[in-house]
């Protein structure tokens, strides 16, 4: 195996975990989700799974939409369907529920860094997007509709809905939201592979999801979940 597979390989599985490890830290800080984390939080309360199995069931789903949009999946995106919701699932159970703003707001800050850092890891590692970015860019060339559109419209459906179901809403789902593009950008610049690294074309950008801003440009839209 190549030194620049090993790399791109080593990428992409730590930048999985460390996403489904930011997303239990959300959930342990109290203060508010990732949008489709509400969704997975409201489902997992109705149904007594965890929420990291209703986020690879929910994520499975997804990705059988892609059959019809004529996406077509990397290693990327299959794995990002069960990494991230196992090693979600192993963090909430070695770490506790979090109480006072002075431990929630620290946490909630640390997760969203994290989850930009895992972000620019494995989406530089250019194996294909995850299943719900790559619904949206489906639905951005079925539609003719702009990403940031499709984008928006998707998310606020998934929130809504989480909500209602009894996700968690709050400030941390706005910080999110506002931070996450600046931050995809910033480490999607840090651990950007060498542009003569050999390897497979990557799979059509997805965008950032709860990116706030313009329509992202090709360097910052792809994302996996």
């Amino acid at each position: 195996m190549s030194t620049h597979l090993t790399r791109r390989l080593l990428q992409l599985y730590v930048g999985l975990a460390l996403y489904g490890v930011s997303s239990g830290l959300l959930v342990r800080a109290g203060l508010g989700l990732e949008p489709w984390g509400v969704l997975h939080q409201g489902l997992a309360k109705h149904t007594g799974l965890s929420i990291g199995v209703v986020s690879i069931i929910v994520g499975a789903a997804v990705l059988l939409l892609w059959i019809p949009l004529r996406q077509r999946p990397g290693l990327g995106t299959v794995s990002n369907v069960f990494a991230i919701g196992v090693f979600m699932d192993g963090t909430l159970a070695v770490v506790p529920d979090v109480r006072g703003l002075l431990a929630q707001v620290p946490l909630t800050a640390a997760a969203i860094v994290c989850n930009g850092v895992a972000t620019g890891l494995y989406i530089s590692a250019r194996f294909g997007p995850g299943p719900r970015d790559g619904l949206m860019t489906g639905l951005h060339r079925a539609t003719g509709r702009s990403i940031r559109l499709v984008r928006t419209s998707l998310e606020v459906v998934v929130v809504a809905t989480g909500f209602l179901l009894g996700g968690s809403l709050g400030v941390g789902t706005v910080l999110y939201a506002l931070a996450i593009g600046p931050l995809a950008q910033f480490f999607l610049r840090v651990f950007a592979i060498p542009a003569g690294d050999p390897g497979p074309a990557p799979a059509a950008p997805a965008p950032v999801r709860g990116a706030a801003g313009p329509e992202p440009a090709p360097e910052r839209a792809i994302l996996p979940r």
